[in-house]
């Protein structure tokens, strides 16, 4: 499983003109299942998601969590993150999970952050062509693997 990362002021996903999932300041999260995933990445992730230290400390130093913070959360679906770029000039998607699978890993994430993450955790549409807009904050962004 991959996280790709960012701190955010504010972030939102659309689908067909329709807001589905938008926070404030905290982190947007695109999220690639890859084959293979299952419990112990969804626990991880959760636990990476929540307590990767990307926010400012009263010193300015990235030292704080989005658990500490009480940010907000914006999880998207991206089967793109687990393509294999390794060769060519066309990405191949056979290191990606099965679409089946990977909702199925991707909706037990997002109940694992809502059920840790009380302040809050949107989400957009697995599969739908989404428009995901955001203002990164810093820019601050970290690709994170479970």
């Amino acid at each position: 499983m991959l996280s790709l990362i960012q701190r955010v002021t504010s972030a939102s996903v659309t689908v067909d003109g329709a807001s589905l999932g938008a926070i404030g300041p905290g982190l947007l999260a695109l999220v690639g299942i890859e084959p293979g995933d299952g419990a112990a990445q969804v626990a991880r992730m959760t636990g990476r998601l929540l307590g990767y230290r990307v926010f400012a400390d009263d010193q300015g130093r990235m030292n704080r969590s989005l658990a500490e913070t009480g940010g907000g959360l914006l999880l998207v679906s991206q089967f793109t993150l687990a393509a294999d770029t390794r060769s060519g000039m066309r990405p191949g998607f056979s290191t990606a999970a099965a679409p089946a699978e990977a909702e199925r890993i991707f909706d037990l994430l997002l109940q694992s952050c809502r059920e840790n993450h009380p302040p809050g955790v949107e989400t957009g549409r697995f599969g739908a062509h989404m428009v995901v807009s955001l203002a990164n904050d810093g820019p601050v962004t970290f690709l994170l693997k479970a």
